[in-house]
C-alpha cells in the first residue's frame, strides 16, 4: 500500500521552495523592464520575459497606467501587486535570514489531561495551537485579526478609488500593498514551521 508523504515532510520542503521562488520573483518584477530594453536580446531571453510577463497576467491587470515603468518599459504587474510581493519578499528574508521561526517558539500548549466535566466548563480544551512571541502566546484568530489590519490599507485605498474615480500615485498603491504580503508570507512560513514541529513531535 503506498504510503502518504508526512505533512511535516511535506512543509520542511515546500518551506524553502516557498522562500525562494518569493524572493526571485520579487527580484524578476525591476529587472525584467531592464532586461527588455536590452538591444537585440536573445531568442532565449525574449522566451524568457514573455513567460515572465504572461505570469504577471495571469495574476494582476497590467494595467500601464498604474504600474511602474523602468528604462521605458513597464513592469510584469502593477504597482500595488509589486508592493505586495516586495512585502512578501521582505518578509520571508527576515524570517529566514534575521529572526528564523524556530525563535519564535512555535509549539502547542502544554496541557495536563482532564476531565470531561473539566472541558465542557472551559469550552473543549480543543488545545488549538498557540504561537509564543516574547514570552506571550496569540491564537491563530489573533493572527487572522492582524491579516485582516495589514489588508486594511489595501482596502481603503480601493474604496478611495471606486467611490472618488482619483487614483493615488503609483507610490501611495505600493505602500497600501507592503503590509499584507509581509503578513500573508510570514503566516505561510509559519503554518510550515508549525507543522514541521509537530510532526517532529510525534517522531
Amino acid at each position: 500500500m503506498r504510503q502518504s508523504v508526512p505533512s511535516g515532510v511535506l512543509a520542511s520542503v515546500l518551506r524553502p521552495a516557498f522562500v525562494a521562488s518569493t524572493i526571485v520573483w520579487a527580484l524578476l518584477l525591476p529587472l525584467s523592464p531592464f532586461i527588455a530594453a536590452q538591444p537585440h536580446p536573445a531568442p532565449a531571453v525574449v522566451a524568457f520575459l514573455y513567460a515572465v510577463y504572461l505570469a504577471g497576467s495571469g495574476i494582476c491587470h497590467q494595467l500601464p497606467e498604474r504600474s511602474f515603468h523602468l528604462s521605458g518599459h513597464q513592469m510584469p504587474v502593477c504597482a500595488r501587486c509589486a508592493g505586495i510581493y516586495f512585502g512578501a519578499a521582505i518578509a520571508v528574508i527576515v524570517a529566514t535570514c534575521i529572526a528564523p521561526l524556530p525563535a519564535f517558539a512555535l509549539r502547542a500548549p502544554a496541557r495536563p489531561p482532564r476531565s470531561s466535566d473539566e472541558d465542557r466548563r472551559s469550552g473543549g480544551g480543543t488545545g488549538r495551537p498557540t504561537v509564543a512571541v516574547g514570552g506571550r502566546r496569540f491564537s491563530t484568530a489573533f493572527w487572522r485579526a492582524v491579516l485582516g489590519i495589514a489588508a486594511t490599507p489595501a482596502l481603503i485605498s480601493l474604496l478611495y478609488e471606486w467611490t472618488t474615480g482619483h487614483m493615488p500615485s503609483n507610490w501611495v498603491r505600493a505602500a497600501t500593498g507592503l503590509p499584507l504580503g509581509a503578513i500573508v508570507a510570514w503566516m505561510v512560513l509559519w503554518a510550515t514551521a508549525l507543522r514541521t514541529h509537530a510532526e517532529d513531535q510525534v517522531n
